[in-house]
């Protein structure tokens, strides 16, 4: 009898025990299947959702408008059939961001630079002080085409550069009001004053492209710093190497601006908007490059070294300025007969006595 309730006790605990092993096997498959079905669930509704923006017939329209399908406008040129043309969007990004970044971070740090290089070198003085003696460097006309254009250059580069940083800088200051009237006037200043510029710009490259041909001493220029790094002058004729350099900045970067300036401000020869839109950006960058140049040619011209903004100021130079900075082109004035003459006359402002 003891036996037999042990057997009924033994199976019932088998049975049991299978249940429960039935019971986890269905708990493992719900908790594989489950998930695995949601998954199948939500990726068919993300296809059907996908399909059906696919075709929608009114999305697939304006994708395909975007894309430049044509259609009837109003506007007549080469851009008729045009109803939308998306590249505008890219252009705003581009402008609005590395464009406007690109001028806020490069100019200041090469006014930066300027600066640090000016605390650590000093102007360059004359080595052997002034002679009493003078030459001329530039005649009157070179010195009117060279002001025209530096002046009409400074006044494009403050106008452009407040266009391009106006909504970030100019409305704190200005207010919205105060922006929109000021932008208007440096627009139209601007695009006006352009053209003139741009004949500036081909005199001084058609005048001067005879001073800045490559020579042999150039290399030599270079390796020595320029008398600018270092004091030792190397030998320069009527434009030494770095004038040069800066020469044919303007021969190639300042003709690009030129050129696009140009296709800015005249759209009445068929420029596509698109044209326009590469146009600006290519203006824009080409400018700030060629800004970044003025500054350090300006440095040098003035406060950088002693003597050299007289040349320019009244046209003629110290004689041993000429010998310092330009002795190969001093020597050729000798060997042509040209005669150096005395230096003017001038009033200390202390004394108000003739001083030379």
């Amino acid at each position: 009898m003891d036996s037999e309730m042990m057997n009924e006790a033994s199976k019932r605990h088998q049975r049991r025990k299978r249940a429960m092993h039935r019971a986890l096997l269905v708990m493992l498959a719900l908790t594989l299947v489950l998930p695995l079905a949601g998954y199948l669930y939500v990726g068919s509704v993300s296809a059907q959702s996908g399909a059906e923006k696919q075709t929608n017939p009114r999305a697939d329209y304006w994708r395909e408008v975007r894309k430049g399908m044509s259609g009837y406008t109003s506007v007549t040129g080469p851009e008729t059939s045009v109803l939308i043309q998306s590249g505008g969007e890219e252009y705003r990004e581009l402008r609005n961001g590395p464009v406007v970044n690109i001028a806020g971070v490069v100019l200041p740090l090469v006014l930066l630079a300027i600066g640090l290089f000016f605390v650590w070198r000093g102007k360059i003085k004359l080595e052997h002080g002034r002679s009493g003696q003078v030459v001329e460097r530039w005649s009157l006309p070179e010195r009117v085409m060279h002001w025209y254009t530096a002046t009409l250059f400074v006044i494009l580069a403050v106008t452009g550069l407040s266009l391009l940083h106006g909504r970030t800088v100019l409305i704190p200051l200005f207010g919205l009001e105060g922006f929109a009237a000021y932008a208007q006037f440096a627009k139209s200043f601007h695009n006006y004053l352009g053209p003139f510029f741009v004949v500036g710009v081909l005199l001084i490259v058609v005048s001067w492209i005879k001073y800045n041909l490559p020579a042999k001493e150039d290399l030599e220029w270079f390796k020595k710093g320029g008398g600018i790094v270092g004091n030792e002058h190397p030998p320069a004729g009527r434009a030494n190497a770095g004038e040069k350099v800066w020469f044919w900045i303007i021969c190639t970067v300042g003709l690009g601006v030129c050129l696009t300036g140009l296709i800015l401000d005249f759209p009445i020869f068929n420029q596509t908007r698109g044209v326009m839109q590469v146009s600006q950006l290519l203006h824009a960058v080409l400018a700030i490059g060629w800004i970044a140049v003025f500054f350090g040619h300006v440095y040098i011209g003035t406060i950088g070294t002693e003597g050299a903004l007289e040349g320019m100021a009244t046209g003629y130079v110290d004689v041993n300025w000429a010998k310092q900075h330009h002795d190969l082109w001093y020597e050729e004035l000798k060997k042509r007969g040209v005669k150096s003459e005395p230096a003017p006359k001038t009033k200390t402002k202390a004394t108000g006595r003739a001083a030379t």
